[in-house]
């Protein structure tokens, strides 16, 4: 199982780079994470540069794609070539999920037109005048879809991706290993908590 975090210039890191870690604690054979990106290279919101591990092409043949945020979301939304890219995205094939303002972007690809999403309260005046219902909680999903709102809800989103592609086993294992010591069962449940509702079906991709 394939999972893509799509990864714009202007990227928030605690978005993108901690649903990557969350993720790459599942060992299971066939099991990948990856980086996509418009370009080779990419610099965050705070000066850090990383490189892409795929292109945004090879993202949307991915079982699992991540819309991580970033300042210049609304730059990516307005860029012809990116949606034009973006636009193979399907929800009857994989799990789309999306992190703060990667909201706006499923939204602009007409994903959320009867979902209603979770974002950051910076995102939520443009997801709101793109036609989506936004919503005053961390996480929510239906489906293959799922958004979540504030940096840290992206320790949900990489829950939800690791219960669905593998099992609730995996992710709690995953949530259990990143979570501080003498809090790790806090944590755990948690995310539990926010995730377990959404599940349909758990740890299998539904078609």
């Amino acid at each position: 199982m394939h999972t893509a975090i799509l990864t714009f210039d202007g990227y928030n890191e605690l978005d993108s780079l901690i649903a990557l870690g969350i993720l790459n604690r599942v060992s299971a054979p066939g099991w990948r994470v990856s980086i996509a990106g418009p370009t080779p290279r990419l610099r965050s919101m705070n000066g850090v540069v990383i490189d892409a591990m795929i292109d945004l092409e090879e993202a949307c043949d991915a079982d699992a794609v991540i819309v991580g945020s970033g300042k210049k979301t609304r730059e990516v939304v307005e860029n012809p070539a990116i949606m034009a890219t973006l636009a193979r995205l399907d929800p009857t094939r994989q799990l789309l999920a999306a992190q703060c303002s990667g909201a706006l972007v499923l939204a602009k690809l007409g994903h959320l037109r009867d979902v209603p999403a979770c974002t950051d309260l910076v995102t939520k005046p443009w997801v709101v005048a793109a036609g989506v219902d936004v919503l005053d909680q961390p996480f929510f999903a239906r489906g293959n879809l799922a958004t979540a709102g504030g940096c840290l809800a992206s320790t949900y989103l990489a829950t939800w991706t690791i219960a669905r592609l593998h099992s609730l086993e995996a992710a709690k294992d995953a949530m259990h290993y990143v979570a501080p010591v003498g809090e790790k069962d806090e944590y755990v449940d948690r995310a539990l908590r926010n995730v377990t509702p959404y599940l349909e079906p758990v740890g299998a991709l539904q078609k």
